[in-house]
């Protein structure tokens, strides 16, 4: 089986590995372009370039698939499947026609639920109880393809979209191995969604990470773990932006007006900000230009922060 694989992120990784090490026959590897990163904004390959080069395998990286000759191209790699997770383009009907077998795409969520961009982080901004992996028959549409599997895992009360998405990069590896032999033997029925369930996702920006106090803590609680790594929840303390790494929503505790900082005597918290409805717990900190430290270890070097009131947005 001649294998086309298309992901970029770490999540791809696993499924990637899998299909090698498992004896699949990876003809080719595609990729979004390098983009520049960090201070000196130097180009960065994506982790999956990286894990195909060091596997020695062919990466290709179109910029999109508007061009005849990237059609060409990928045609003659001759694949029989074209294996999608997390690639970052759309891909269109020509791309999809090529494959014997078709395009399979592994998206992290139960479909038809948190299509699109960012469905680890909206399971947890939305307060689900489980997240998952589909293995569909990608379509012209946007996650809107035939389902062939689905496998779910709890969402903890400790889960980021990281650490979530480090769980579903595995167990999305696993399900593409347990169900590709099966696919291309014709031993599958694909299941069409459900539209009247569907919802969508859009991509993060940055700007949505900034904290309103005027939220219930529970829900600046689970923006806190959702936008964790990326692009982080914060607020502002003299003039630096604050991040809140690590939080606990305490709805029984009552503070002073929206916003202020108080101590917390009963709680594991270090130090308490009143919300909307009830106080949001903090254990971990990061204020601008430093590491990450506990909250206690804040307030040793931030003796007046206890009283204060921090912008509500």
């Amino acid at each position: 089986m001649r294998i086309v694989f298309m992901g970029t992120p770490e999540f791809a990784l696993p499924s990637l590995e899998h299909l090698i090490l498992n004896q699949y026959q990876v003809v080719a590897v595609y990729t979004q372009p390098d983009k520049p990163a960090g201070r000196e904004r130097s180009s960065r390959p994506s982790p999956v370039k990286r894990a195909a080069l060091n596997w020695m395998l062919p990466v290709v990286q179109p910029v999109s698939f508007k061009a005849k000759e990237t059609v060409a191209q990928l045609a003659r790699w001759q694949p029989d499947v074209i294996v999608v997770a997390a690639f970052g383009q759309i891909l269109p009907q020509l791309v999809l026609d090529i494959p014997t077998y078709g395009c399979l795409n592994l998206h992290p969520s139960l479909l038809p639920e948190f299509r699109g961009a960012a469905p680890v982080a909206s399971a947890i901004l939305a307060g689900s109880e489980f997240s998952g992996v589909s293995l569909m028959l990608m379509d012209k549409g946007l996650d809107t393809g035939p389902v062939l599997a689905q496998a779910q895992i709890p969402i903890s009360e400790q889960d980021t979209t990281g650490s979530l998405t480090a769980k579903l990069s595995l167990i999305a590896a696993q399900l593409l191995l347990e169900v590709l032999p099966g696919w291309v033997r014709g031993e599958l029925i694909t299941r069409p969604q459900d539209e009247a369930e569907a919802s969508y996702t859009k991509m993060l920006n940055k700007s949505e990470g900034e904290i309103d106090w005027r939220l219930p803590a529970v829900d600046i609680w689970r923006k806190v773990r959702a936008f964790q790594p990326w692009p982080g929840c914060y607020t502002n303390w003299r003039g630096k932006q604050l991040k809140i790494i690590e939080a606990v929503p305490l709805p029984g505790e009552r503070g002073g007006v929206v916003g202020q900082v108080i101590a917390l005597d009963k709680s594991a918290a270090a130090f308490g900000i009143t919300t909307g409805d009830g106080v949001l717990g903090v254990n971990q900190v990061q204020i601008e230009g430093k590491r990450v430290m506990s909250a206690a270890e804040f307030l040793r070097g931030q003796r007046q922060f206890i009283g204060a009131i921090l912008p509500v947005k």
